[in-house]
């Protein structure tokens, strides 16, 4: 009987789920009503999934408005219908438009114009699906209405709220989406307090007077059926066939396989082609091979334009995608799980993700949607944090920023403001979750066999990809299956690396940077990995990396795809990381596993690493079948939503170790490992795709470590700093220049072993100023002078000044100072735009400067400033303490004693103990660009502060944990920098000039 209802999906308006408003049509003996959220359809497909459940009839629509002012209410007849309401809502929000007063003839739908819009439009003539909406406010008016003897009354109560509380927070919502405070909150931006629903009997009872009314909302309920199929019961909605139908595309992807077997495997026997059959057949029977395809074809594009890629996910434990190229991951080699990939209770496809360079993303997206026909990005809602609301709600209530700060904090605030805080807390309890605005999914791009808007209406945004209104869950459930396109930097350095390596070494043999085989049989590069050697590496680089491999002696691709797995935290949360490095180092502790997990799990002890362990747990050892085991294994990767389907899996997982016999001590136990994963654990062939790309990095960092470090650099570094990255290509035998005005450019560059920083590494210079700098260089020459570089490019006195600070112009010999005093006297204000050599040049006049001149100290504050660090180091700006202490190389030779070191703070990392207790993990370099690691527990942490950047003198004990030492710290003191010197001997009056 309602055909005006909102959820919170209408943003900043709505103040309630779907699944509520089914829960309040329940309570209110409702079987019928419309979703019509304002100006989305969100809501639409979860509406209709899980409608039946409360045995109610939904029909959905849209809402249309402009601002708050509604203009009409469509409902969808059919899915055509639903689909030229998405078409109209999509075609509007792309171009940013005002939706026209009255709305076109949209096909199989209902339209109703609430009453007050009629009697605006003084609208005389319907047609046979217009209707005029009537609220229980409105109905007053009606009868003094010439309407009211018309035919085509329906009712329309608006439904946005429950209670006062929903209304209250509505407002807050408004206010907040206006940037207002809320006393200034004008009354058209808001509902009004009657859009409440009420009961069936209540609602006839008000109508009674127009049982035209009543038959004709029954009539359009009771007409608007859209129709989908969820989960079990769901089709797949993605492009059915790559070429003309399924028959060819099964033959070519075939045909695929076949062709390039001698590629990946030259001696193939009979274990590699009894898997092929088998992937095969499975691949068909359940009407993947599309899916194969259309995933090949974007990595033919990829290649053709010569950009990495990485193929990784649970499509990595196929061996179909292994010959075909999707991914370079060997299943047979890495004995990777088929049920995992696929088996016959799977109804989604395996999960493909591709990594592409950040750099070449954006054009494989644009192949993508000029390739294939339905194609959109996935959505994903952005929701109210409490933190966040908290904040709002704050302005909202006009209270100062200091004080809502001191609050989050947990400070007492002003008594005065208390009755404001107690409302913030509480509608900031109900509105966080609420959806706050639409985003775009990381890496989810759909490809669909019926238009887009046959599903849901899209918006545009900045990058100009449509995207939809759903999230990935609700997509899933309806059979539409994202292809995931992912960026990463991982991919730019290797392939920036190698073109650094082709301009700089040109006559250097460089290795196929595909035949990872040959870098894993590598003794070299896997006592890198061994050491932690592997600065500016992916993935294996962090400090607990970097820990992890030493503990582990990790030396052959096996262990570092173990490696990649156990660092993630749903196996260390579960305790097993311990526990898989004592069973890897001291054999004899592998008897402490139960022999039916250390018989399903050999390769790695009887311990959970992977996510397909999950499947082998739940199969093997629990008794559940492959069905069971999978919805498990997806419940624990956040993507199932159904607690009540997860509990009863536990149930049955539980009873089913009973019957076998296990102590409750031990399922329990094996059911918190399963737990503990969480969404975190890696599928093995994740694992080795992110291993295979380490490899990659490892080798040019072996043989091409400073072009690879530049590639670091001008890809935006990794897990630490640009200053780690330089300190790393000093300790590898680079020179590390400051920009240049003759040889920097944007970027850093390399020129055999000299490195010069890029221009876009120094704070507050202008892009428009590196790029006519580096355009008057290109066209015109290296500059002679700086006379001659005023001349010719066009520059700010502020600008330049920068360029001077950082030394960019030493090239002319002269201190730094002096080519200030030049500047000042000789640069105007305001700059020309004309970048060329001037035809007539003005007489040059000479001043007699005084006598001043720049020294490492001013250097180093300069360059702090400018690019974030010193040059030379920090340890040149401590003031000298005569200390006893050692370097890092010798950290193992005072094992269980105490030692004082100094150290440059690299990263912090805090975590919190058992007790919940604050503790700290400290990673440092020596003064010869050692690092080091330190662990401050809790008492020294609250202790002693650690946050500025600099140089430190710790003291503590020196601990080995399974072969990794570290110091485990009993103080710790920051050393202050000398001070800058242009601070210190001139007064005031003097001091901008050098600044």
């Amino acid at each position: 009987m309602y055909t005006n209802c909102h959820t919170y999906y209408s943003l900043r308006y709505g103040t309630f789920s779907e699944i509520e408003l089914l829960e309040l049509a329940q309570q209110n003996n409702i079987k019928q009503l419309a979703l019509t959220d304002i100006n989305s359809t969100s809501a639409c497909l979860s509406m209709i999934k899980n409608a039946p459940n409360y045995n109610i009839d939904v029909s959905v629509g849209v809402d249309f408005r402009n601002g708050t002012k509604q203009e009409y209410v469509v409902i969808a007849k059919d899915n055509i219908g639903f689909q030229n309401i998405n078409g109209f809502l999509t075609e509007h929000l792309h171009k940013k438009k005002d939706f026209p007063e009255l709305c076109p003839k949209l096909k199989n739908c209902f339209f109703i114009y609430p009453f007050e819009k009629v009697l605006e439009l003084e609208k005389k003539e319907f047609s046979t699906n217009e209707f005029i909406g009537i609220s229980i406010v409105s109905l007053r008016k009606l009868l003094f209405s010439c309407y009211k003897h018309y035919d085509n009354l329906v009712i329309q109560q608006p439904v946005s709220f429950r209670n006062q509380n929903d209304y209250n927070a509505h407002r807050l919502l408004r206010a907040i989406d206006l940037n207002i405070l809320l006393s200034k909150l004008p009354e058209t931006e808001q509902g009004s307090k009657t859009d409440k629903m009420i009961s069936k009997d209540e609602l006839l009872s008000v109508f009674e007077s127009f049982p035209k009314a009543i038959e004709n909302t029954n009539y359009l309920l009771e007409n608007s059926n859209v129709h989908f199929l969820f989960n079990n019961n769901r089709e797949n909605q993605n492009q059915e066939c790559y070429l003309a139908n399924k028959q060819e595309d099964y033959t070519y992807l075939r045909k695929l396989v076949f062709d390039n077997i001698a590629y990946r495997y030259p001696h193939a026997d009979n274990i590699v082609f009894q898997r092929i059959e088998k992937e095969l057949k499975a691949i068909k029977e359940m009407d993947f091979v599309s899916y194969f395809l259309i995933n090949w074809d974007l990595l033919q594009y990829a290649k053709s334009k010569n950009y990495p890629y990485i193929g990784r996910g649970s499509g990595a434990n196929s061996i179909v995608a292994y010959i075909i190229g999707i991914t370079n991951v060997d299943p047979i080699e890495l004995d990777l799980y088929f049920e995992r990939f696929i088996n016959v209770y799977r109804s989604s496809p395996p999960d493909f993700d591709l990594d592409f360079s950040w750099r070449d993303r954006d054009d494989i997206t644009h192949y993508i949607f000029n390739r294939f026909k339905n194609t959109a990005l996935m959505g994903t809602y952005v929701t109210f944090k409490f933190r966040a609301v908290v904040r709002e709600l704050g302005k909202v209530f006009g209270l100062p920023k200091a004080e809502i700060d001191s609050f989050l904090k947990g400070n007492n605030t002003d008594t005065k403001n208390d009755e404001y805080i107690q409302l913030i807390v509480k509608y900031g309890k109900l509105i966080h979750g609420f959806p706050n605005y639409l985003s775009v999914h990381s890496g989810g791009i759909l490809i669909t066999k019926k238009p887009i808007n046959y599903y849901t209406a899209t918006f545009m945004p900045p990058k100009g990809f449509q995207t939809v209104q759903i999230d990935m869950n609700i997509a899933e459930d309806v059979g539409i299956f994202k292809f995931d396109i992912l960026a990463q930097r991982g991919l730019s350095k290797i392939k920036e690396c190698l073109e650094i390596i082709a301009y700089n070494q040109p006559d250097a043999k460089v290795a196929d940077i595909d035949m990872v085989s040959k870098f894993k049989s590598d003794p070299a590069i896997n006592n890198m990995l061994k050491t932690g050697d592997c600065m500016g590496v992916f993935y294996v680089e962090s400090p607990a990396m970097r820990v992890l491999m030493t503990k582990l002696e990790t030396q052959d691709y096996l262990g570092l795809v173990a490696a990649s797995s156990i660092i993630r935290p749903g196996v260390t949360n579960g305790g097993m990381k311990d526990e898989y490095i004592l069973r890897h180092k001291f054999p004899e502790k592998r008897k402490n596993g139960h022999p039916v997990l250390l018989e399903i799990l050999k390769e790695t002890y009887g311990v959970m690493v992977y996510q397909e362990d999950v499947l082998k747990v739940a199969h093997y050892f629990a008794g559940l079948d492959l069905g069971e085991a999978d919805i498990l294994r997806r419940g624990m990767s956040g993507k199932s939503r159904s607690n009540k389907e997860i509990r009863a899996i536990e149930k049955k997982f539980k009873d089913n170790c009973i019957i076998k016999g296990y102590p409750e001590k031990l399922i329990e136990e094996i059911w918190g490992q399963v737990s503990a994963f969480a969404g975190y654990a890696f599928a093995k062939g994740h694992s080795a795709s992110y291993a295979v790309e380490s490899y990659q990095s490892l080798y040019l960092k072996k043989y091409f470590p400073l072009e690879f470090m530049v590639a670091v650099l001008n890809n935006g570094g990794g897990f630490y700093s640009i200053e780690t990255y330089v300190q790393e290509i000093k300790m590898q035998g680079g020179i590390v220049e400051k920009p240049c005005i003759n040889n920097s450019l944007s970027e850093t560059i390399i020129q055999n072993k000299t490195i010069y920083l890029g221009f876009q590494l120094i704070k507050d210079l202008e892009v428009r100023t590196i790029q006519k700098v580096i355009e008057s260089r290109s066209t015109f020459g290296i500059f002679e002078s700086f006379d001659d570089f005023i001349d010719r490019v066009p520059i700010s006195l502020e600008q330049l000044i920068i360029l001077i600070r950082i030394d960019a112009f030493r090239f002319t010999r002269l201190d730094k100072h002096q080519i200030m005093w030049e500047a000042h006297l000789k640069v105007i204000k305001k700059p020309c735009d004309v970048s060329a050599p001037k035809l007539f040049h003005s007489r040059s006049v000479s001043f007699k400067l005084p006598e001043i001149t720049t020294n490492k100290l001013i250097d180093a504050y300069d360059e702090m400033e400018l690019i974030g660090f010193p040059l030379n180091g920090y340890f040149n700006l401590i003031e000298k303490y005569v200390v006893k202490n050692i370097l890092a190389k010798d950290i193992p030779l005072f094992e269980n004693k105490q030692i004082t070191i100094f150290g440059k703070l690299i990263t912090l990392k805090g975590t919190n103990t058992a007790k919940g207790d604050r503790m700290n993990f400290g990673t440092f370099i020596d003064f010869k660009g050692t690092i080091f690691d330190t662990v401050h527990f809790p008492n020294i942490a609250q202790k002693y502060t650690v946050r500025a950047n600099g140089v430190y003198l710790i003291t503590g004990k020196v601990v080995n944990d399974l072969g990794y030492y570290s110091i485990v710290v009993d103080s710790i003191k920051f050393q202050k920098f000398l001070p800058d010197p242009r601070l210190s001997n001139v007064n005031n009056s003097d001091k901008n000039m050098f600044i």
